[in-house]
């Protein structure tokens, strides 16, 4: 799944209640420049065998929501940069 959404710069809104991420392991870069996206609700994401998530939200300047309150990192070992330029970050939830 990484690099799936990069620079979706017009993004508004996204609905990833279906996806299955059972067997994701890299979800680097993802949301990467998805500039105009205001929240991110990404509570139904199993991330048990993600290892590398850097630069996840790199970018995401109007994001001002985020939901993680699932995620699990005990396996990532690659986090670097994830929420850099992230600066309209208002309301972050996490385990």
């Amino acid at each position: 799944m990484s690099w799936m959404f990069y620079y979706c710069s017009s993004l508004k809104e996204l609905n990833l209640s279906n996806f299955n991420t059972n067997n994701v392991t890299d979800m680097s870069y993802m949301f990467t420049g998805c500039s105009s996206l205001k929240e991110l609700n990404l509570t139904r994401f199993n991330t048990n065998n993600v290892t590398n998530m850097a630069g996840m939200f790199l970018k995401c300047s109007s994001l001002k929501e985020l939901n993680l309150t699932n995620f699990n990192t005990n396996n990532a070992t690659g986090m670097n940069k994830m929420f850099s330029e992230c600066s309209s970050l208002k309301e972050f939830k996490y385990y």
